[in-house]
């Protein structure tokens, strides 16, 4: 494949799970329909013809990438549109006296901050399940969960930050033999493992444009058929009256064309090809500095392209920040100048010092085989200095 044009002259894109690039091919899907085919998808004349077609390809795109019906998916301008279209329509929806959502720590904040705000604005119970060293739910504290007002469960697929997977297809058969919906947060999942919303059973699934090669500012949430949902955004109708406005159709379709890209590359393998790059990565960090490189998360299972691994005796900020030629993530936040724990390594149950020497490396659909061996020469060398 050919370089991408982002990276001619930039460090090392090691910040997969971030934001992705757009995938020059879905740039120029998208093309004509910020020029040319500017209809309203909605209009009855020619002008809106093309728009209306192009609106339900895409559909019919992103469907197919996650075993599902066209009708059943809903554009949406982000992920965390998409998870507040699940969490709060569904509670709202269920129109039951003081109802009870479950979900996990080390969720996004798109999911955590709505269930905060349901138990604020709307009274809510909401429990927030633990998870465990490897950072995964366990079955049986879900089942000890349920109450007879549980109205939906929220779990994600991967975690943004280790890639761990939890077991949704387990977690999913539970909450539906309680009555209860089941929504799963799969940005950093979709495109990167096969996903398929019927072997799994789970009735709500967000999926993001970003990050997979398409623009910033569109998403998807599948629907199940049959799954009432409040909308968040009243107006015309559109998008099955779950959100009122008219559709981005440039947006949509290069969220089409990206899913159709994921799916061939699913289906050609690739996310072998970067498991293998991902692991030839951590062996040479192993290899090199013994004893000093640790793993954070399940070695499985696990997205194929994360890698998040804490060097012994240096902090992951200041090691990227010896590296400028690198761009990846680190396991903290910096408040005013002081580093804090990433809140998914404290949840795990990470000592500080192993939290603050995390460093996030994800790979992509760009990354060769040179920039792994680049990368592993500069952390080693920066390690032993820093």
């Amino acid at each position: 494949m050919p370089a991408h044009p982002a990276f001619a002259d930039g460090p090392l894109y090691l910040d997969y799970n971030a934001t992705t690039p757009v995938d020059p091919r879905v740039a120029e899907a998208m093309e004509p329909y910020l020029t040319q085919w500017f209809g309203n998808p909605s209009s009855g004349h020619v002008y809106g013809a093309e728009p209306k077609q192009a609106l339900e390809r895409a559909r019919r795109q992103v469907a197919a990438l996650i075993g599902a019906r066209a009708d059943e998916i809903v554009f949406t301008g982000s992920g965390s549109e998409a998870d507040n279209l699940a969490i709060r329509g569904a509670v709202l929806a269920a129109e039951t006296d003081r109802p009870h959502v479950i979900t996990q720590i080390t969720e996004h904040p798109a999911v955590l901050e709505t269930c905060r705000a349901l138990e604020r604005l709307h009274g809510a119970d909401v429990t927030c399940l633990p998870v465990d060293h490897h950072g995964l739910v366990d079955p049986q504290d879900l089942t000890a969960a349920f109450t007879p007002r549980t109205v939906l469960v929220s779990v994600m697929a991967a975690n943004n930050e280790t890639g761990a997977l939890q077991p949704v297809s387990e977690l999913a058969r539970l909450t539906r033999a309680h009555g209860a919906l089941f929504h799963c947060d799969a940005a950093q999942a979709a495109g990167k493992i096969p996903l398929d919303v019927i072997a799994s059973g789970v009735d709500l699934m967000t999926v993001v444009g970003h990050k997979m090669y398409a623009p910033k500012g569109i998403a998807a949430l599948y629907v199940r058929t049959g799954v009432a949902l409040e909308p968040l955004v009243y107006g015309g109708g559109q998008e099955r009256g779950l959100r009122a406005g008219t559709e981005n159709v440039a947006l949509a379709t290069a969220l089409g064309a990206a899913a159709q890209l994921a799916a061939d590359d699913l289906a050609d393998g690739d996310h072998h090809r970067i498991r293998e790059l991902r692991d030839h990565l951590h062996s040479r960090l192993a290899a090199a500095l013994p004893g000093r490189v640790h793993v954070n998360g399940p070695a499985e299972p696990r997205l194929p392209n994360t890698l998040n691994v804490s060097i012994g005796g240096v902090r992951g900020h200041e090691l990227l920040a010896a590296i400028p030629e690198i761009a990846a993530s680190t396991g903290s936040a910096c408040h005013s100048g002081a580093h804090t724990p990433s809140p998914v390594l404290s949840a795990m149950g990470l000592d500080t010092d192993r939290s603050l020497a995390a460093l996030r490396l994800s790979l992509g659909r760009w990354s060769t085989p040179d920039d792994i061996n680049r990368a592993a020469d500069l952390l080693i060398a920066a390690s032993g200095t820093t």
